[in-house]
């Protein structure tokens, strides 16, 4: 593989793990983050040989992926990064990933949900002697930095992406 591959099959994965450490950090996920994901992924997907039909299929998932993650904004579900980093990913994932995406995103989520909600309610005497983001993740009526699931679905389902096949057809 040609680093120029390698650097492109890099893009996706960097990002994403990118996203959810700003999110666990800082709560929040900036839009450079979303918008390297759109941007890259075009000469990613030219690279990997995909078809322009694919192409075309996955900026339609990544299009209603961005309209269920404005509805879940709007009910305050999750918030507008997260809601942008998942169209994002989603327009890498495309529809052979789209299922496994979903899948596990929402296992990551019910399982970070749960651990921080134990870590709020046992953690708060080390939460003083912690780095400020640290106290932050643990107030106990604190916000779920929704980032890290869906970093963890979008690495998790990205193998069985149209991107990955056509680069493991590089080799």
């Amino acid at each position: 593989m040609t680093l120029l591959l390698t650097v492109l099959l890099a893009v996706f994965p960097v990002l994403v793990i990118i996203g959810a450490l700003r999110d666990v950090t800082t709560m929040t996920i900036p839009n450079w983050v979303s918008l390297g994901l759109i941007a890259g992924f075009f000469p990613a997907a030219f690279a990997a040989g995909l078809p322009l039909e694919t192409v075309g299929m996955n900026l339609g998932v990544g299009v209603v992926a961005l309209l269920a993650g404005m509805v879940m904004f709007a009910l305050r579900w999750v918030g507008g990064g997260d809601a942008k980093m998942m169209a994002a990913a989603a327009l890498w994932l495309g529809m052979d990933a789209a299922a496994p995406f979903l899948l596990w995103t929402g296992v990551a989520g019910g399982l970070f949900a749960v651990l921080l909600m134990q870590a709020r309610a046992y953690g708060q005497p080390y939460a003083a002697r912690a780095p400020a983001w640290v106290g932050k993740l643990l107030e106990p009526k604190g916000d779920i930095p929704y980032g890290v699931a869906i970093c963890a679905g979008a690495l998790a389902a990205f193998p069985a992406s149209a991107v990955m096949a056509g680069f493991a057809g590089n080799l």
